[in-house]
């Protein structure tokens, strides 16, 4: 099984509230995870134990360019930010180089999979 691992102690917070069911990964890494493919649902620092939150099933993998992304996509990914502008700023942080619009990204739909 595969983790979709998360860094940002704020998509921490979000994802264990549940507020968060997408992600924006820079570049195609569509092969990596395939829609309908069960992965971990994990936080932690690159190079540092993760903790495992839940497991998810992918629901959609699109590829798009930065300036194609829809407001349901930054909103499910992150209800703080509100537009492309903000993502890329965003990135540039995480990512520690320049980001333009015309960038491709991956964008992951994911649910949590509960005992039932």
């Amino acid at each position: 099984m595969f983790a979709l691992n998360f860094q940002s102690q704020n998509h921490e917070k979000l994802l264990i509230a549940r507020q968060k069911n997408c992600t924006v990964r820079l570049g195609n890494i569509s092969d990596m995870f395939p829609e309908n493919s069960i992965v971990w649902i994990t936080v932690g620092k690159k190079f540092q134990q993760k903790r495992k939150l839940y497991p998810a099933i992918i629901d959609r993998v699109q590829i798009k360019l930065i300036s194609e992304l829809t407001t349901q996509d930054l909103d499910h990914q992150n209800p703080e930010i509100k537009s492309v502008d903000e993502l890329i700023a965003f990135f540039e942080q995480i990512y520690q180089k320049s980001i333009t619009p015309e960038d491709t990204v991956t964008v992951i739909y994911f649910s949590e999979i509960v005992d039932g």
